[in-house]
């Protein structure tokens, strides 16, 4: 079951309205590509579409809320930490997703991020996570494609001065 972040003003939608409407509409998303010394943060989804693969820890984009703001709130919910955000890195859109467990057609956001303050963790979505150097053979394929064209501004970490 995908998580409910959609809302419409400050209520949640019920997982029949969710889906009622993104099988209907695109649901735009925030992609939260967070870069460290050793590499990038996964996280290996423990819920569907993509059950069981790694994935760039990310989430719909609310009612509301403003792009810059959902990576923050996504980095926090799914990650437990804070981000600066450093670039916008491109979209990704999601055809497979039907295939692995989803419905409707999502475009990823996807935003080059710092890790500002907390602790690496795991959520409900995904509770394994990691830092990968070289991409892992499990990653949701669109995003894989996409890091590969995008591996130079993802791979060269500069320390802020």
């Amino acid at each position: 079951m995908l998580s409910l972040y959609a809302t419409v003003g400050m209520k949640k939608l019920s997982p029949k309205e969710f889906e009622a409407i993104y099988r209907k509409v695109p649901r735009i998303t925030a992609e939260v590509i967070v870069q460290t010394p050793r590499g990038i943060v996964l996280t290996l989804r423990d819920i569907d579409p993509y059950k069981g693969q790694w994935h760039i820890p990310g989430g719909t984009v609310l009612f509301g809320e403003t792009l810059e703001r959902a990576v923050r709130r996504v980095a926090k919910e799914e990650l437990g930490i804070a981000v600066t955000i450093k670039k916008i890195l491109g979209y990704i859109e999601y055809p497979s997703a039907r295939r692995n467990g989803g419905y409707g057609w999502t475009i990823g956001i996807a935003f080059l991020t710092k890790l500002h303050a907390g602790k690496l963790r795991g959520s409900a979505q995904g509770k394994s996570v990691r830092v990968f150097r070289a991409l892992p053979d499990n990653l949701i394929v669109e995003q894989e494609t996409f890091l590969q064209k995008q591996r130079p501004k993802w791979t060269r970490y500069e320390k802020e001065r």
